[in-house]
Order: structure tokens, then C-alpha cells, then sequence
């Protein structure tokens, strides 16, 4: 006999338990070998169990049943996008698909009940409600934080018109692991460069001055957030999505011919807005957390109701406080709303991005709704659905040596 963990959401009647179930006390509720009708799947439900021991010889057709789960299992992230659009009706049935085949590698689904913010009692706000803007947020952020000298030696050099590639060059390779990470991800397949490049001098002049600028400067940006609480978010993953989110950018960018290494920073930085409100208000930013989770509602949805704003704002203020290129700013300031910046076809491409890369974790244990677009959203980043599948293989492709290349 064999044992299967069920989530209860995916129970069915005639299931069979290979243990028993017991309540808080140690008592049997329901005893092994028990078959499940509908009244004990709610019971359970209400006795708020996670998932159940299920004997997997009683499941009548496990193939279908593992079908549907998979199928259900990924339908909770599509809840508020729209069904009737081509592009996220296929990128739902490329999402199921992979969690399918995750699942044949050993995924195991999450329960709702498991996917639950935990606690964070301990940690303080920085503001009040009442004294709470973007403002505020961002000019305490930039109060406190010391950003590494590199930083504004790249911006000194990069805002002089009459700099040439060698002292952009000179500054890069000021900073050794900097201009280490920078060669690794220039050298990726994911670039595409003709031959190997074997210094910092020769990626300028192949890449662009201005493109590589950027590059580094948004690498340097992923070490400035320090002192997140963990029991917020852990770190590697965040920067994990982030750079998921870059590398869509990128794909999607060169579909469209348009500059690429900025809208892969773009990408990079979208949720940088995030790690402010992580930071500086810990306590609220679990509400929302659990606010999304208990009402299914997208991440995005629940920071505007909690904090009167979201993260992309945030985000938007601190970079232009921060002085970075303001087309940069603007994408990521608007990669939920496109349509309001000066270039919504680049905002479009980021936010299609964040979804690709909300979309592609959920088969890898992702918590993220899929926030909802505006129907123009697709339209405007112009890529047509039936290269949903190619963009996923392009993205697996690239997405674990940029990993370690940067993270």
C-alpha cells in the first residue's frame, strides 16, 4: 500500500485514509481505512486541515484526478485575469502544463492552508498610518542607506557626455566583483555575444556604453536592501523572481527591437518598491500579505487598500531619487498601470514580464495571484500567444546560470 498526500481542496468521495486523522487532543477523528463521502471532506475542511493521507489505490483514475488537480491547482493563480484573452488563456494552459509535469518530477502541490504569511508581532512599523506617503517612505530610505561609492562614480562618469568607454571601463573594473558578475552575465548565452569577452573595456565597446552603465548599476542595486525581515521574504527568492522577471523583459524586448539591457534592469528592479515597504513598514506589509491570501486578490490590489498606494510607486520614487535614467523610472513606476507612462508599450512589456514570471514559478511552489491587466496591457507589448511556450523555454534556459552569475 501506498501513501499519497491530498491537499482537502482536492479530496474526492471514495478516497481512502491510510492514517488516522486526529484532532488537537489525540483523539481519532476519522480512523485509517475510513472512505471519504462529501460531509467528512467539508469536516475537514472546517476543522481547517491542511491536506489528508490518502491510500492511492482508492483514487478511481489517479491519471485524470492528477490531471484536474494540476489544472485546479494552477486556475487559483489565473483567478482575476481575464479568460477570454488568447494570450493568458494560453499562458493558463502552459502554466497547468507545467505543474503537471513538476509534478511528475516529485512537486508536490501547496495546500491553501499552508500558504499563510507568517507571524510578525515582533516586528515594529516605521510610521504611522496617518503619517504614511511615498514620499516619506523613500526619503527615509535614502536618509539612512549609504549606497556603495561605485554607484556614483558610474553615475558621475555616465552623465558627462564627454566620457569615453575607457574610463567607464576604468570605473567598472574599480570594482572587482562587480565587473566579475558583469562579465559572467554579458558571456551568458542569454546575451548572445558572437565570441567570449574577456574584459570590461572590450564589453563596452560590444554592448554599448550606456547599456552597460545601466547594467551595473541596476547589479550594484541588488546588494544596496540589507536587514529585510526574513519572516517577510526570503531574499534569494525575491531576487530569484526579480531576475525572472528581467529575463522575460529582455526576451519580450528584442521581440519588440526595443533596448533591451534597459528593460532587462527594468525588469530586474521592478519590485524594489517591495523591499522599502518589507523594510520600513514590516507589520502592514504582512496585513496586505494576508489580506491578498484570505481573498484571493492580487498582491498589488491589497497594497493600495492597505497603504493607500503600491510598490511600483514606490519603487518609481526611490529610483528617480536615486537618479536613474527616468525612462527606467517611469517603466517601473507604471508596470501595473502602462497606459499612464510616457512609454507604455516598454511598461506593457515589463508588466506581460511579471506575469510570465509570476506564471513560471507557480509550477516551483509560487504564492503570487496573477494581478489583473488592463486588455490594451497585451495588445500594447504586441506578443502573440502562440509563443507563450518558446518565451517559458527561453526563460528555463537562461534563468539558472543567471542565477548564479548574479545571486
Amino acid at each position: 500500500m501506498s501513501t499519497i498526500k491530498v491537499c482537502v481542496e482536492y479530496l474526492e468521495p471514495g478516497m481512502e485514509l491510510a492514517l488516522d486523522i486526529k484532532g488537537v487532543d489525540g483523539s481519532v477523528l476519522m480512523p485509517r481505512g475510513h472512505v471519504l463521502a462529501e460531509n467528512d471532506i467539508s469536516r475537514l475542511a472546517g476543522l481547517r486541515e491542511a491536506s489528508a493521507p490518502v491510500r492511492r489505490e482508492s483514487i478511481a483514475d489517479e491519471k485524470d484526478w492528477t490531471r484536474r488537480s494540476c489544472v485546479d491547482y494552477a486556475r487559483r493563480f489565473f483567478y482575476y485575469v481575464d479568460a477570454d484573452d488568447p494570450f493568458l488563456n494560453e499562458l493558463f494552459r502552459v502554466s497547468a502544463e507545467r505543474v503537471a509535469k513538476a509534478r511528475q518530477l516529485g512537486f508536490e502541490l501547496r495546500c491553501s492552508d499552508e500558504i499563510a504569511a507568517r507571524s510578525v508581532e515582533h516586528l515594529s512599523d516605521v510610521f504611522f498610518s496617518n503619517d504614511l506617503s511615498i514620499e516619506s517612505l523613500v526619503l527615509h530610505e535614502t536618509k539612512l542607506a549609504s549606497f556603495p561609492d561605485i554607484y556614483f562614480k558610474l553615475k558621475q562618469v555616465i552623465d558627462n557626455p564627454a566620457s569615453s568607454a575607457k574610463e567607464i571601463s576604468q570605473v567598472v573594473s574599480s570594482d572587482v566583483a562587480l565587473a566579475g558578475k558583469l562579465l559572467k552575465l554579458v558571456n551568458s548565452p542569454f546575451f548572445g555575444l558572437s565570441s567570449r569577452v574577456d574584459s570590461i573595456e572590450r564589453a563596452v565597446s560590444l554592448v554599448g556604453a550606456r547599456e552597460l552603465s545601466t547594467l551595473a548599476l541596476g547589479i550594484t542595486t541588488i546588494n544596496f536592501f540589507k536587514d529585510i525581515p526574513p519572516e517577510l521574504v526570503d531574499m534569494r527568492s525575491f531576487w530569484r523572481h526579480s531576475l525572472s522577471c528581467g529575463v522575460f523583459s529582455k526576451l519580450l524586448a528584442a521581440y519588440r527591437k526595443l533596448p533591451s539591457e534597459r528593460l532587462f534592469i527594468a525588469g530586474l528592479l521592478h519590485d524594489a518598491g517591495r523591499l522599502v515597504l518589507f523594510k520600513d513598514m514590516p507589520y502592514a506589509s504582512v496585513q496586505a500579505l494576508i489580506f491578498a491570501r484570505s481573498n484571493l486578490l492580487p498582491q498589488v490590489v491589497a497594497e493600495r487598500e492597505i497603504f493607500g498606494f503600491n510598490h511600483a510607486e514606490v519603487g518609481g520614487r526611490l529610483l528617480a531619487d536615486w537618479s536613474f535614467p527616468e525612462a527606467l523610472v517611469a517603466t517601473v513606476a507604471h508596470h501595473h498601470d502602462p497606459h499612464r507612462a510616457p512609454e507604455p508599450v516598454e511598461a506593457a512589456v515589463v508588466q506581460i514580464a511579471d506575469l510570465l514570471a509570476n506564471a513560471a514559478e507557480i509550477s516551483s511552489g509560487g504564492m503570487y495571484m496573477l494581478p489583473a491587466m488592463a486588455p490594451e496591457a497585451t495588445k500594447l507589448a504586441g506578443i502573440p500567444a502562440q509563443d507563450i511556450s518558446r518565451l517559458m523555454a527561453a526563460h528555463d534556459e537562461a534563468i539558472e546560470e543567471l542565477t548564479k552569475a548574479l545571486l
